[in-house]
């Protein structure tokens, strides 16, 4: 293979491709001296050979440590206190489209609040948007969502019927887990989200809304089919959690237990 010089449409797909994995930041900010620093003897204990004085003036200061999640997410107590103010989903779509306490914010393209019709008597609940739903502005619309059409109409619903929403609204970089504490931030606009639509039924949506949601670390494989009655703010449904639409792409012999739960979830509706 000949080396050569990228033209600018290759530059700007290996940006893409880059920004796609999380990658957003080349270099430090401040210049740093290698072989000065490969120069300072590393102290531990101070009754150890210290640095000469000399070679101190001569050592830069060190660079400021990336943070891989970016700046520090707000305090969740302040989140739920913006988060019940909100008297309509309207205005707590504003609010979050003002809200800079999450770092993902900073890379996501599109806030990603919700889909289908706000007063269903079905809501789901997701993890977190991917790619295409960052660019789109709407949760669950790539593969996955795809499949979670095909499964609601199998019972007789549309994106028409339900209501869908997801955990955190802006896309982590790279498809990563949202960390503990930006789920933490952003779960009181989830609750008041689900508050606001007060649907007859929850659905949660793979393990990791399951496990936020009900407050338990019980895998999604032993969770799901199980109904509960969970209550947030002045709310109370039924509330059931299923495999996840990506999931089920991954292991097709799984459609089998998601069918049953579908089936669980049109009875609870019928009833």
């Amino acid at each position: 293979m000949t080396n050569r010089q990228l033209n600018r449409e290759e530059l700007l797909a290996t940006l893409d491709w880059y920004a796609a994995a999380g990658v957003d930041i080349a270099v430090g900010e401040t210049p740093v001296d290698r072989f000065a620093q490969s120069a300072v003897v590393p102290v531990t204990n101070p009754a150890r050979r210290a640095v000469p004085a000399a070679l101190q003036a001569q050592t830069p200061a060190a660079p400021p440590v990336l943070q891989a999640n970016g700046p520090a997410d707000a305090d969740p107590g302040e989140a739920r206190t913006l988060a019940a103010s909100a008297p309509t989903l309207d205005a707590l779509r504003a609010m979050l489209e003002d809200f800079d306490g999450c770092g993902l914010k900073l890379r996501a393209t599109n806030l990603v609040f919700a889909d289908g019709n706000p007063d269903a008597k079905v809501m789901l609940v997701g993890e977190a948007p991917g790619r295409d739903e960052d660019l789109e502005g709407r949760p669950f619309v790539g593969r996955s969502g795809q499949l979670l059409d095909r499964m609601l109409a199998a019972i007789g619903l549309d994106r028409g019927s339900v209501y869908i929403a997801n955990t955190v609204p802006w896309r982590p970089p790279g498809n990563r887990t949202p960390s503990p504490s930006e789920v933490a931030v952003c779960l009181p606009f989830l609750y008041r989200q689900i508050e606001l639509v007060a649907p007859k039924v929850l659905v949660a949506l793979g393990g990791a809304s399951a496990s936020t949601l009900f407050e338990t670390d019980t895998g999604i494989t032993r969770l799901r089919g199980q109904w509960r009655d969970l209550t947030i703010g002045s709310h109370t449904m039924r509330a059931i959690a299923t495999l996840h639409p990506a999931y089920l792409l991954r292991q097709p012999a799984a459609k089998r237990l998601a069918w049953q739960d579908l089936l669980s979830i049109r009875a609870a509706l019928d009833s």
